[in-house]
């Protein structure tokens, strides 16, 4: 004996009901350990599954939440102590993603049990082998994952019979080459080497396998700026959504941003099973009612603090708190779902049409049984999928649909309302979602117009010709949506206004993203707020 802790040496398997882990084990100090365990044919549960990392810094939270994606019960990070990672921040950086996607896990109702880290040098084999096989014990203690795996469908052959459906469909051959469609493309102006009418022509001669169509099909914004000024009026944006569609199911998969997380957790929201505690979080302050006839649908805002406050501090959930109160001023106590899910915007724009109708379809029934009459939606994206997309795409919707800002402007139009003292002058961003595909830039104006502050400035480009914050779906993102986001802030500090307005999330969060570069970030920072809060916390009964 010499005094370390002996390692149980038997082959035999630990039997159970079927479950199963993925381990991330880092190549570094505790692989060494687990090597020995299999060495010596020691009894690591057969639940689990090992992956060898490279250092657990480098899990990210989109690989994190991957195996959840594709139905696994429990995952486990295994790294190193502080102070031993071969990378140095390693160990930091794996604490602080662990932590959020078990935030994230508790807000689906997965629950954060269902993901361990644990830290273990080479000579704690015995050490490890008690971690695994308490974590296996604790996750078949559980109930098996409610997620369902939804494989995307591989289809075999030739895509091109498909594609030229499409470009018939759009009418993409009425293009005249005239070339407006690249002069007001955001991206083009960036200089990315990406031009609509180039990717069009390709297209139309049979090119979807070449390098960089399949790459500008991913990059492009979907703004609708290139449709804005075609003399042909050709639908660019539903056209690229469209081929990513048909190349999706093909397996010609895109460039999702941030390792696809957003895609995954829409994804995971397509269980049925899955009791998701969207609300979980929210203030007592707030008034609701079951039996309202109103139903307010908030969006992902709350997943997208948990994802960006390490680097970006966002505070997207503010906006659903605001337009909540918002609500309650005007007497109104909204029902809302506790089980909430994505309404399935970048699924949709993101091509992957199967889960969008399985979301859709999901949210349709979970509101119709609830049995309101209006849904309000805070979120642009969220109101155009609700009101445009679900109906185009076959899932009607038997309530009437109202985007918030819709609602406030008619209700202070009524009087007896008005807003405190804002000593800051203001501009606006526009959300693609609200001035150009909904032809609605003038309602946040009137809003803005209504509060008393200092000055309003609107920047070069504005309403239906505003540029895109950089990214939609979460696809694409590069340096030149970078460069864009450049442009757009140096736009807003043009105007000489101090706060910048946003009217969507992901507005606020790329503009943000932007303001973080170590080099520019400086001469880019700007107060940035959502239109929504702004209203909450000057508005007052007079």
């Amino acid at each position: 004996m010499n005094g370390k802790p002996q390692i149980e040496s038997r082959a035999t398997p630990v039997p159970g009901p079927a479950r199963s882990i993925i381990l991330f084990l880092c190549s570094w100090g505790p692989h060494a350990a687990f090597q020995r365990l299999q060495d010596e044919c020691a009894p690591i549960p057969e639940a689990v599954k090992m992956v060898r990392i490279p250092c657990t810094g480098r899990i990210t939270k989109a690989l994190l939440f991957k195996p959840f994606e594709m139905g696994a019960d429990g995952v486990a990070l295994i790294g190193c102590h502080e102070g031993t990672c071969r990378y140095g921040s390693g160990t930091k950086a794996a604490r602080a993603n662990v932590r959020d996607t078990c935030e994230i896990l508790d807000l689906l109702g997965l629950g954060a049990t269902r993901l361990r880290l644990g830290l273990f040098l080479p000579d704690d084999s015995a050490g490890l082998l008690q971690f695994l096989r308490q974590f296996s014990d604790d996750i078949q203690s559980l109930d098996k994952s409610p997620v369902a795996p939804y494989p995307l469908p591989a289809v075999q052959g030739d895509p091109t019979p498909a594609l030229n459906q499409v470009l018939r469909e759009y009418d993409v051959y009425a293009c005249q080459d005239c070339g407006k469609c690249s002069s007001a493309c955001p991206l083009t102006l960036a200089g990315k080497t990406f031009s609509p009418r180039s990717t069009a022509n390709a297209l139309i001669a049979g090119q979807w396998d070449d390098e960089g169509v399949r790459r500008d099909i991913w990059s492009c914004l979907t703004c609708g700026l290139c449709s804005d000024r075609c003399p042909s009026a050709v639908n660019f944006p539903g056209f690229v959504r469209e081929v990513r569609r048909i190349l999706l199911a093909h397996g010609l998969g895109g460039h999702e941003a941030h390792g696809g997380f957003f895609q995954s957790l829409s994804r995971t929201m397509t269980s049925p099973d899955l009791r998701i505690h969207h609300w979980s979080w929210l203030p007592d302050d707030i008034q609701t009612d079951p039996q309202s006839k109103v139903l307010f649908f908030g969006g992902c805002a709350p997943y997208f603090d948990i994802f960006f406050r390490t680097h970006l501090g966002v505070t997207t959930r503010d906006i659903l708190v605001d337009s909540l109160r918002l609500l309650n001023f005007f007497d109104i106590h909204p029902a809302l779902l506790d089980a909430e899910r994505c309404c399935g915007h970048d699924l949709y724009w993101s091509g992957d049409q199967e889960n969008f109708l399985k979301l859709a379809r999901l949210n349709v029934e979970a509101i119709r049984a609830s049995g309101v009459e209006e849904v309000i939606v805070c979120c642009p994206e969220g109101y155009r999928t609700f009101s445009h997309d679900y109906p185009a795409n076959g899932v009607e919707t038997p309530f009437k649909v109202t985007l918030l800002m819709d609602f406030l402007e008619r209700e202070i139009d009524k009087g007896a309302v008005g807003f405190k003292r804002l000593n800051r002058s203001l501009t606006f961003q526009d959300p693609c979602r609200l001035s150009r595909f909904e032809k609605k830039s003038a309602l946040p104006r009137k809003l803005l117009g209504r509060l008393d502050s200092a000055g309003f400035g609107e920047m070069q480009e504005r309403g239906g010709g505003a540029i895109c914050c950089g990214n939609t779906a979460w696809t694409g993102c590069d340096a030149f949506s970078k460069a864009l986001q450049v442009h757009r802030l140096r736009q807003a500090r043009a105007t000489g206004a101090d706060l910048l307005v946003t009217a969507c999330p992901k507005c606020q969060i790329h503009l943000r993203c932007a303001m973080q570069d170590p080099f520019i970030g400086e001469s880019l920072e700007m107060e940035t707020v959502d239109l929504t809060t702004l209203l909450a916390r000057t508005i007052q009964w007079e």
